[in-house]
């Protein structure tokens, strides 16, 4: 039951406090669309996104208007298509133009699931499909793609490690007039899980239903403005602070969440619970960290702050929600987050601080730009440091890394729109090819065997 203080409440935060409903995401199987031959499975696909996610653009729309909260962006998820296209790996870029088409013709802002799993194995089919993901990501528009190389149960997929760096460098190299946006709609992780709503990295699970809605949810700004309040508070009132706001952030994600799924007639399946950040001064992460005291992100104690940060808005959007899922937690992207963005100008944050954060956050490395003549042999030693971060703790994790063409250390590049700007970091410069060489896989840890 919602009362008029909670209505006031939502609206003060829209307006001020840059309180969005990042995304809707209707998650799609396509197994229904596999035919005899790949010209008439991608016909099948693009009429049945079409005909699902028709409504969707206009929905939100409706929703953002009626409930006066902003409603961002507008996506769909489908099976990875790398299952989809087993019988005929070659041509799966014929279901990811049919994708892309469906995307343009909706009006939706990205479309994810140009995906594989291969975290134990790579079939060769998979393979194949691998090595068409650079030319689908430069020749389309609102696609993206991931490939999930690890997980805690099964261990990290060397082989498909070393095979996703020559990915990520040619997505990069075709896209070079723009910085190498390809790489900025390619991810590779750890853990994958099947109900992400956010970008690059969504796909719709095999254990879903045919037809589901999925939230994502957001709220720097207000996390930030909660703890303005507070200046002088000890660390345990700090974290009570944000769990109350991540509580009310997730209760309006809740409620848009059901209705859509309801006007849709999809299933409702989860909120996911992460602060993603903007380029806009005010929707930072980062700032958050700073507003707990820690001067600049990147320096001492930084780590410290994101883990209470992000444990705390996962206690406060639990009890909120009865349907948490998806990533749920604290993304750090280097380009899309203006306090990020800042410190890395500054000098204040590198690669390695990076991937420490990544141990008590929820993602990973994301939209980080590196030298362009970084092997990929490094690119790929990058993944599986990640990889076994989120493998050893259970974790997903991911990298969204971008060898920007031509860039060296200290350049930047531009992408625009939510997907920001950001300086060129350094990489370590030691050979480190013979380990990403040896090829195999990396054992699963031993707390994975469980049963």
């Amino acid at each position: 039951m919602y009362t008029k203080f909670d209505v006031l409440e939502t609206i003060d935060m829209v307006a001020k406090e840059h309180l969005d409903i990042r995304t809707i995401t209707m998650g799609i199987s396509l197994f229904p669309c596999v035919r005899g031959s790949a010209e008439e499975t991608a016909r099948a696909v693009y009429d049945l996104v079409c005909s699902r996610a028709e409504n969707i653009v206009g929905t939100a729309e409706a929703l953002s208007g009626e409930y006066g909260i902003p409603i961002v962006n507008k996506r769909v998820s489908v099976t990875p298509v790398s299952l989809i296209s087993s019988a005929f790996p070659e041509k799966a870029p014929l279901i990811a133009r049919a994708l892309d088409r469906a995307a343009e013709e909706l009006g939706i802002d990205f479309l994810g699931g140009y995906s594989a799993l291969v975290h134990k194995s790579s079939a060769g089919y998979e393979k194949i499909f691998m090595d068409t993901i650079p030319e689908v990501l430069a020749e389309t528009k609102r696609l993206c793609s991931s490939v999930n190389v690890g997980s805690t149960r099964s261990g990290i997929n060397m082989d498909a490690v070393g095979r996703m760096g020559h990915v990520f460098k040619r997505a990069a190299a075709l896209t070079a007039d723009a910085d190498g946006l390809g790489a900025a709609k390619l991810v590779a992780f750890c853990n994958a899980v099947e109900d992400n709503p956010f970008m690059a990295g969504a796909f719709h699970g095999v254990g879903e239903a045919d037809c589901v809605v999925n939230v994502g949810v957001s709220g720097p700004g207000v996390v930030k403005h909660a703890l303005e309040q507070i200046p002088d508070a000890d660390l345990t009132e700090a974290a009570e602070m944000i769990k109350r706001t991540a509580f009310k952030i997730t209760r309006a994600g809740q409620l848009i969440a059901r209705e859509a799924a309801k006007r849709l007639h999809a299933e409702f399946g989860i909120v996911d619970l992460s602060l993603a950040p903007t380029p806009a001064r005010g929707d930072s992460v980062a700032q958050i960290l700073e507003e707990l005291g820690v001067g600049v992100v990147g320096g001492h104690g930084t780590t410290a702050a994101l883990a209470l940060l992000n444990d705390a808005v996962k206690k406060g959007g639990v009890m909120a929600s009865s349907r948490v899922g998806g990533l749920s937690g604290a993304f750090i992207p280097v380009s899309e987050d203006i306090g990020m963005i800042e410190a890395a100008e500054a000098g204040e944050i590198n690669l390695d601080k990076l991937e420490a954060m990544t141990c008590v956050c929820s993602v990973g490395l994301d939209m980080i730009a590196i030298p362009g003549d970084t092997p990929a042999e490094t690119v790929s030693a990058i993944l599986a440091d990640e990889a076994a971060i989120g493998m050893v703790n259970n974790k997903t994790t991911a990298v969204r890394i971008i060898p920007a063409p031509g860039k060296k250390a200290g350049d930047k590049v531009v992408f625009g729109g939510l997907l920001g700007h950001a300086p060129v970091l350094p990489v370590h410069t030691a050979d480190c090819s013979k380990f990403v060489l040896r090829g195999g896989n990396i054992p699963a840890p031993i707390h994975s065997f469980k049963n």
